[in-house]
């Protein structure tokens, strides 16, 4: 009588019996894209991307149409990647929502390194907040160079109006990696603030995101 071989499990009943903590990223990114390519299976695409993008930060923050160059990666799958990416910005902004912000000043920085660390070109992001302090929303206001001709005052003043928010808190990146803000950051943070005090809005910080870390203008002395 023969005995019965074991198949060997494969990631996915792996991790239904033992949870996604066991598997290792090729594996979890195996289950995600399915499907692998010819020549290699769903893990050993996972595993190549892995390499190509210089890890999974990498490969999280692609724009689409990096990932679609990558062979193997269709629409179906560049969209589940994508989608990745969008569900953890909205955890991380779901982790803010209702909660006082200035008593969360190390949640901020992180949502802001999160969300523009990763950005090849400068993004300029707002966090809308109510009188208590608490988030509205955030919203991306600008994308490229940091000035005043990309952004206008006038639209942040206009958003804070939409949102009926009582303050703001700006933040955005520098690729180069340097943490400190230019003059010209450290002059239109000023223009804007006076702008949003004609409307009884308080600009309570501006942060500065670089691919490692995220600094307060605001603790810095330089709004």
């Amino acid at each position: 009588m023969a005995i019965p071989t074991l198949r060997r499990q494969g990631p996915r009943e792996r991790m239904l019996t033992h949870g996604p903590a066991c598997l290792t990223t090729p594996e979890l990114l195996g289950i995600v894209l399915r499907t692998g390519t010819r020549g290699r299976n769903a893990v050993q695409l996972g595993q190549a991307l892995l390499e190509h993008f210089n890890g999974l930060k990498g490969l999280l923050s692609a724009e689409a149409n990096a990932l679609r160059q990558f062979g193997g990666i269709g629409p179906a799958k560049c969209a589940e990647l994508l989608v990745i990416r969008e569900l953890q910005r909205r955890c991380a902004l779901e982790t803010l929502a209702g909660l006082p912000l200035l008593d969360q000043a190390d949640k901020v920085r992180d949502y802001c390194l999160s969300h523009l660390g990763h950005l090849p070109v400068e993004h300029c992001l707002a966090l809308f907040l109510d009188n208590q302090l608490r988030l509205i929303c955030a919203e991306e206001i600008s994308r490229g160079t940091l000035n005043q001709a990309s952004v206008y005052p006038r639209e942040i003043v206009r958003a804070a109006l939409r949102h009926h928010s009582a303050a703001i808190i700006l933040a955005h990146n520098h690729p180069s990696g340097a943490a400190h803000p230019s003059g010209a950051d450290i002059r239109l943070t000023r223009h804007i603030r006076q702008a949003l005090a004609l409307i009884d809005v308080r600009l309570l910080d501006h942060i500065i995101v670089t691919p490692t870390q995220a600094v307060s203008m605001a603790e810095r002395g330089d709004l």
